[in-house]
């Protein structure tokens, strides 16, 4: 019997209003999904025409600016207004606070895409609002809720929200911003280490018990804990150190443990779902990051090429695998992959993969099939899931006594 005393409250949220505010994964997942895609188109424009973007930022550094505070973040926010209410039992932030939540974030995009006109200081204060915004409103339901537990997750995103307020302070003080841009990849790869270590075993240990299987993923144990340490290590040294002989050493640790927790999961044994399948594949990409931050380091690979490897190969897929399982199963679809679904993961899969070779092995054309084989991946989600982002609604469950 709970001694709780806070009043039941149903899990979900309110029954009236335009269905695409009632959670926060329908507009966070469907804008980040539709940035991506048009960041990108624009990007390719400026790479092919000359498309002037971000004003004084430069089109690359806009590219980079808008891939991981821009569009990633728009995912995160998704995922987390989606997750914590499940962790904590309360309500989602919903109605008016999500539509002033998700206004922050779009003028974001905005100022940003129109720094050349408003200037980099106007542009920068606006960016820089939303992450605190989402920081807090995190903080405030996992305390609230107290899941003491899941403060951790709040020190990625903090390292997040550092890295774009520590990018816009470099950019406007003529220094570099490539550091801070490794450390909010380097959040959002801890995020995945943490939470994908959490879900990735859960979801195939429930699938294999559902089908009778004797053996099941090994649980989380102190291997573990130490592989997300060494790897957290690995990438504070990366991001202040990209081409040191200890980042090299670290990174080959971080991508040998990485690759022996990923083989305790049982991949291969939930081949026959591709919606579970693909976590494992993307979960794949953290020790090919690794490997491929010791590839740089040792001059073998551009370190252009190791970042892409994290933000597209561990970062965009795990999003992407996120997006397509919690849409479906919060809006009381089948957990299973169409055959739409599936092409998505495999254009994105084949993304990650395609930057490097291209300059490995010298080809342009390469290059330019990463970014519209992103755009193909974004594009069949929006497709696919945004009707049922926009326009389907599963009745809330009350919460359990």
């Amino acid at each position: 019997m709970s001694h709780d005393k806070r009043p039941r409250i149903p899990r979900g949220s309110r029954g009236d209003g335009a269905a695409l505010w009632s959670y926060g994964f329908r507009p966070f997942f469907l804008g980040g999904a539709i940035w991506a895609v048009a960041a990108m188109a624009l990007w390719i424009a400026a790479l092919a025409h000359g498309l002037p973007l971000g004003g004084d930022l430069g089109a690359p550094l806009w590219h980079a600016h808008e891939m991981v505070f821009g569009f990633a973040s728009a995912v995160l926010a998704g995922f987390l207004l989606t997750a914590i209410p499940n962790w904590t039992g309360s309500l989602p932030v919903s109605g008016q606070p999500l539509i002033g939540l998700v206004a922050i974030w779009a003028a974001g995009r905005a100022a940003m895409a129109g720094a050349g006109i408003i200037g980099l200081p106007l542009a920068a204060g606006i960016d820089a609002a939303f992450l605190p915004a989402l920081l807090a409103i995190a903080s405030r339901e996992i305390v609230a809720g107290r899941k003491w537990n899941d403060l951790k997750v709040l020190a990625g995103c903090a390292a997040i929200m550092a890295g774009n307020l520590g990018f816009h302070a470099a950019v406007l003080t003529g220094g570099n911003p490539q550091a801070w841009l490794r450390a909010a990849v380097s959040g959002y790869v801890v995020l995945v280490l943490i939470i994908g270590g959490r879900i990735i075993p859960s979801f195939t240990r429930n699938w294999l018990s559902q089908r009778g299987a004797a053996r099941m993923p090994v649980p989380f144990n102190r291997f573990d804990m130490g592989v997300i340490a060494c790897s957290a290590g690995a990438l504070a040294a990366w991001t202040v150190a990209p081409e040191g002989r200890v980042t090299l050493a670290l990174a080959l640790v971080a991508a040998a443990l990485n690759a022996a927790r990923l083989a305790r999961w049982r991949g291969l044994a939930v081949r026959a779902e591709p919606l579970l399948l693909v976590l494992h594949g993307a979960y794949g990409f953290v020790p090919l990051g690794f490997a491929a931050i010791a590839a740089a380091g040792a001059g073998w690979l551009l370190p252009v090429s190791a970042l892409h490897v994290l933000t597209v190969g561990v970062i965009a897929t795990t999003m992407l695998a996120v997006m397509t399982r919690a849409t479906r199963g919060h809006t009381g679809q089948a957990l299973t992959a169409s055959r739409w679904t599936m092409a998505a993961y495999l254009c994105l899969f084949a993304a990650a993969l395609a930057r490097p070779l291209a300059d490995l092995t010298g080809t342009m054309g390469l290059m330019e099939a990463s970014g519209a084989l992103w755009i193909a991946g974004f594009g069949l989600f929006i497709i696919e899931h945004g009707p049922m982002l926009l326009r389907v609604r599963r009745q809330p469950r009350r919460a359990p006594a």
